[in-house]
């Protein structure tokens, strides 16, 4: 590891914790009762998506970045900036938009029945008088797909355009990064799990998913994105695993489906027998996939988190540099998870073609 990235580890652990004072302390001015700190609701406010970047506290008020609420409603569309909410997320503060009103009850909209002013909840937390509003809100992940969308375009887009300009296809710049890259998943996972004479239709989805998993992972590790942990996200990782899913299905071939169905060369008994768990393996494979990188992701972050947490679960700074080491020593494993699960993903990706397009020879 360089000078530059454990300065930039250090950087990292140290902001997270500067956030987390922060976000301590004010838990304990949500109310007037003296509250224990409760690291599990800390940790999954920071792991889960929300609606506005939330940076530190200071002197009592929250220091965050407002992004827009965007809902459908009887009333038909009514928006607003998440800032109106004031950073409350358990539905005390009541927004009231084109007649209609709306609470924030754990990063998810509330629209309040007719006539009702306050939001209600029974003994579990829920709300009784009030039901999900339909959301296109642009989340902290949303905004952070956005993002990385568009850096990959202008990454590619650059490469393409240095290629053109460079002598001899002498990758200078930004393709000397990105073609070392495209060859190692070319040559390292392509060709080999799907074969020489059909990997080419299959590297636009491969090269696509296996960069904007490996950036999506970086950006939840900077510290001023706070928590957009896009891959920690189970929507996210469901979406990827289903294109590899209806993938692996469009491209399978005869051979493919004969040993799902009817497999060759086993007594017809077995056949019978192994025709429902080969059906079964055909979910169980994508499913994999997305548990696979959600979990992964999500439980380093939560383990930096638990390590944080350490110091307002002992009240005592003598604990922090331990606290911080530890959570320092995580934070470089993930470094190195991040492109880990990408590469994963996209492994697994290729063998499940590979598997639907081999002939029967193979």
């Amino acid at each position: 590891m360089t000078l530059n990235t454990f300065k930039t580890a250090i950087f990292t652990v140290l902001f997270l914790a500067i956030s987390f004072v922060g976000f301590a302390s004010n838990e304990d001015k949500r109310s007037d009762n003296e509250k224990e700190f409760d690291p599990k609701e800390m940790i999954m406010h920071h792991v889960k998506d929300a609606h506005g970047f939330h940076l530190w506290d200071w002197k009592g008020h929250s220091v965050s970045i407002p992004l827009p609420i965007i809902l459908w409603t009887d009333n038909g569309l009514t928006t607003f900036m998440s800032s109106e909410f004031h950073h409350d997320y358990n539905g005390k503060v009541i927004v009231e938009k084109n007649g209609e009103r709306f609470a924030n009850v754990h990063e998810k909209i509330y629209q309040l029945k007719e006539g009702e002013t306050l939001i209600k909840f029974d003994a579990e937390h829920n709300p009784v008088n009030a039901s999900r509003a339909l959301s296109f809100s642009i989340t902290r992940n949303v905004l952070m797909l956005f993002v990385s969308a568009f850096i990959l375009i202008l990454i590619f887009i650059s490469t393409a355009r240095r290629y053109k300009k460079s002598e001899g296809n002498v990758p200078t710049g930004i393709a000397g990064f990105t073609e070392p890259l495209v060859v190692f998943v070319r040559d390292e996972i392509a060709k080999p799990m799907i074969g020489e004479h059909k990997y080419k239709r299959y590297m636009p989805y491969l090269l696509t998913i296996f960069f904007f998993i490996w950036l999506n992972n970086i950006f939840g590790l900077i510290p001023i994105v706070n928590g957009a942990n896009l891959s920690g996200n189970i929507a996210f990782t469901f979406t990827l695993a289903a294109f590899t899913f209806i993938i692996t299905i469009i491209s399978g071939n005869a051979n493919y489906w004969k040993h799902i169905f009817w497999m060759p060369g086993v007594p017809v008994p077995m056949k019978i027998f192994l025709a429902p768990i080969e059906v079964i393996g055909m979910f169980v494979k994508p499913i994999s996939l997305m548990i696979r990188l959600f979990a992964n992701i999500t439980a380093g972050h939560i383990i930096i988190l638990a390590l944080m947490s350490l110091i307002f679960v002992f009240k005592t700074i003598a604990i922090a540099p331990v606290s911080i080491a530890f959570s320092l020593f995580i934070w470089v494993i993930e470094i190195i998870v991040t492109a880990i699960q990408a590469y994963i993903f996209t492994v697994l990706s290729a063998l499940y073609f590979g598997m639907a397009t081999a002939e029967e020879d193979h």
